[in-house]
Parts: structure tokens; C-alpha cells; sequence
């Protein structure tokens, strides 16, 4: 994945979505919590599912062909 600013989005319904802010927002992924985790996670599920995703990001860098750290990429947070 290239560098560029990407956005999380909270969804009606919970859920959250990684999307390029600066393409078409094709969802990159979606992280869902299920009952119990929203009801231990309380406020925090915003925080949790950030984390998870710079946790991948950096994971990829990792794995990437090289060996080297992905490129840092700026989470910008946005709560519809």
C-alpha cells in the first residue's frame, strides 16, 4: 500500500472502515466488534479498532518484500 492520508470511518451500525481519503473511498477494510466486545469495550471500540489497523499497517511493513518498515501513513480519525 502506497503512502496516502486514510480515514476511519464509524458505520451506523458500529462497524468501522479504512478508506483512502484521496481516491474514490473504496472500504480497504472493516473491522466489526461483536455485542460482547462493544459492551467491554465501552467508549473505547474507536481506540481498539485504530490501534488494530496501525498494528496491520505495520505488520505489512514487516512482511513487505524487503524486510523494511512501511512508509508511515497518517490514520486520520473521522466518527460519522
Amino acid at each position: 500500500m502506497s503512502a496516502s492520508f486514510l480515514e476511519i470511518i464509524e458505520l451506523p451500525n458500529g462497524d468501522f472502515t479504512l478508506q483512502r481519503i484521496d481516491e474514490d473511498g473504496e472500504t480497504l477494510l472493516t473491522i466489526s466488534f461483536s455485542k460482547e466486545a462493544k459492551d467491554f469495550l465501552q467508549e473505547n471500540n474507536v481506540t481498539v479498532a485504530r490501534a488494530m489497523i496501525n498494528a496491520g499497517i505495520q505488520a505489512v511493513g514487516v512482511l513487505s518484500k524487503d524486510g523494511a518498515p512501511a512508509e508511515s501513513e497518517e490514520i486520520i480519525k473521522t466518527i460519522h
